[in-house]
């Protein structure tokens, strides 16, 4: 067989190995697809409609018939400037919804990770550790979120005598105060704002742990990905714990620091107890409320989608890609 017989015979190798990969794709493709078909179809018929008369109803007054149903009158941005400067409440809780943000991706995407990278280690009852700490996001979306927005424990907890004092105020309402936090850090000569930080974080710790489920899942499974054989070179080449987790580990799961970023940023902006959609919820109820919500309700949309897309541009600067040769 000569040169050019083994060169064409490598050549038309390497095309039908290319062919299977991208057959390979495509039907990967098609099956993304036909996964999200069901969702697709019920945004389109269900969603869509609904997110065309929020626009419509954003840029309109209606007016109630004597005789039944209503009658849309166009005003442009009016319902818009209404939201921002007439109205007295909906600045203040987007402020107040901002300083929440800024509190919860740090203490969420902190604890998560910490917590990860501890049930990612070889123990006994591992598996049962990870269940414990996904527990509470199944119990927050049912009857226990209602007991909790409702504030019954904590009502019930403060109407108890205090453990310290003996008198009618709980203890178990706030675990540690700025002051005790100070008085820990003051040898480190620590700022009185992270010792504001730290106590805070400590007291909704319950609130973290329970938002912070989902985020573990998506660290142990970037954590997961890494190839063991990586840990063993570095510990070969005498590299430390802590080494490792920063110039390995933190790398590696740095992609899923970015997704967890957003996520918390969508779900701590959603939430049924984010200020600001408690009071657009307040706003709905009152009379000619629908069209003022439906403004701030897009107004709020286009801060989300503003605020995500500068975070996702900070963090993605960051991140850190495995390229697998071909």
């Amino acid at each position: 067989m000569t040169s050019e017989q083994n060169i064409s015979t490598a050549a038309s190798a390497k095309t039908s190995k290319r062919r299977k990969i991208v057959s390979l794709d495509r039907k990967k493709a098609r099956a993304g697809w036909l996964f999200v078909l069901p969702f697709i179809i019920g945004f389109v018929l269900i969603y869509l409609p609904m997110i065309f008369d929020s626009i419509k109803l954003s840029f309109n007054k209606i007016h109630i018939l004597a005789g039944g149903g209503y009658t849309l009158e166009w005003v442009g941005f009016e319902n818009y400037s209404e939201a921002l400067f007439t109205d007295t409440g909906f600045i203040p809780s987007l402020i107040s919804g901002l300083k929440n943000l800024a509190f919860d991706i740090p203490a969420i995407l902190l604890f998560s990770l910490f917590m990860a990278v501890l049930l990612n280690q070889k123990m006994v009852g591992r598996a049962a550790f990870r269940a414990i700490f996904f527990i509470p996001v199944i119990l927050s979306t049912g009857i226990m979120e209602s007991i909790e927005a409702s504030n019954i424990l904590s009502t019930y907890m403060e109407s108890s005598s205090g453990i310290d004092t003996g008198e009618g105020t709980s203890a178990a309402a706030e675990i540690v105060s700025a002051v005790d936090v100070q008085y820990l850090f003051s040898s480190m000569k620590v700022g009185a704002e992270l010792a504001t930080y730290v106590s805070t974080m400590v007291n909704n710790i319950f609130d973290i742990v329970n938002r912070s489920g989902v985020q573990m899942l998506i660290f142990l499974s970037g954590l997961q990905s890494i190839s063991p054989a990586i840990y063993e070179s570095c510990k070969m080449d005498g590299a430390t714990a802590w080494e490792t987790f920063w110039k390995i580990t933190f790398p590696m799961i740095s992609p899923m620091i970015l997704v967890n970023a957003v996520y918390t940023v969508i779900d701590s902006f959603t939430t049924s107890k984010n200020v600001v959609m408690a009071y657009i919820d307040t706003v709905y109820e009152k009379t000619d409320g629908q069209v003022i919500s439906s403004a701030m309700s897009w107004m709020y949309f286009l801060l989300i989608f503003l605020i995500v897309g500068v975070i996702a541009g900070i963090v993605s600067a960051f991140v850190f890609y495995q390229r697998k040769n071909d």
